[in-house]
């Protein structure tokens, strides 16, 4: 298996077939004999049939899991990824924002030694902002930014830890996942500690990005459960 892609879905039965979709032409374009592995994050709206009964190219591989309750996005990432099989793994956010050709170039950094995870990024000068995040979005990310930058030891060199387009070496991302405890948005930040720990090495590549409205994540929102989850971040990596 050549690339094996993560799609983590909570209530997204509008959006489900056009990603998978999406993600099965990018597999078969490129000559990939790939996998798509969606998970449906307890959704109630339909989300886990309709993703079923997509129809993929004979050379692609579709395969819907299902938690039968609401996690998380860190719960559905690492669920999937440790249920891959490529040599390659990536996840990518249910809605498209960036398009599945920005892979390619992550894959050559993976591929020439460059790095053993490549990050995609939409502060990097070369990224191509196509629809921004609404004024409120981004307060709340620079706050973000600067929170995890004062109590985690996160590289500096990395623009944009929430970017929902990464790629990873495969047996890198299983071992990674398959420690990670975190079941929200911050998993994330403890697979790039938990990198740092082991000695990988992380690169960013830029992307094509556009804001979907309709994201779930909001820390403006919900800023406590964010601040907990770090916090159990921290604790878990400091007891190594």
């Amino acid at each position: 298996m050549d690339l094996s892609i993560v799609i983590p879905a909570f209530e997204e039965s509008k959006k489900i077939r056009r990603d998978v979709q999406a993600a099965a032409e990018f597999l078969r374009g490129n000559d990939f004999h790939g996998e798509i592995v969606v998970v449906d994050d307890g959704s109630q709206d339909g989300t886990y049939e309709t993703a079923q009964n997509v129809d993929v190219p004979s050379s692609v591989k579709l395969k819907v899991l299902r938690c039968e309750q609401h996690r998380g996005k860190g719960h559905a990432v690492r669920k999937g990824m440790t249920e891959t099989t490529g040599q390659y793994v990536m996840f990518a956010d249910a809605g498209s924002c960036v398009p599945y050709g920005n892979a390619l170039l992550g894959l050559e950094m993976l591929k020439d030694g460059s790095c053993d995870l490549a990050h995609g990024s939409r502060k990097l000068i070369e990224s191509d902002i196509l629809q921004e995040q609404p004024w409120r979005r981004r307060i709340s990310s620079r706050l973000f930014k600067w929170l995890v930058r004062r109590f985690l030891q996160i590289p500096r060199h990395l623009t944009d830890t929430q970017c929902g387009f990464k790629i990873y070496k495969g047996n890198i991302a299983r071992e990674l996942y398959s420690r990670c405890i975190s079941d929200g948005f911050m998993f994330d930040i403890e697979i790039i500690l938990r990198a740092q720990e082991q000695g990988y090495r992380i690169a960013e590549f830029p992307v094509e990005w556009t804001c979907d409205l309709d994201s779930r994540l909001s820390l403006t929102r919900t800023p406590w459960p964010v601040i907990s989850e770090l916090k159990a971040v921290k604790r878990a990596i400091s007891k190594k």
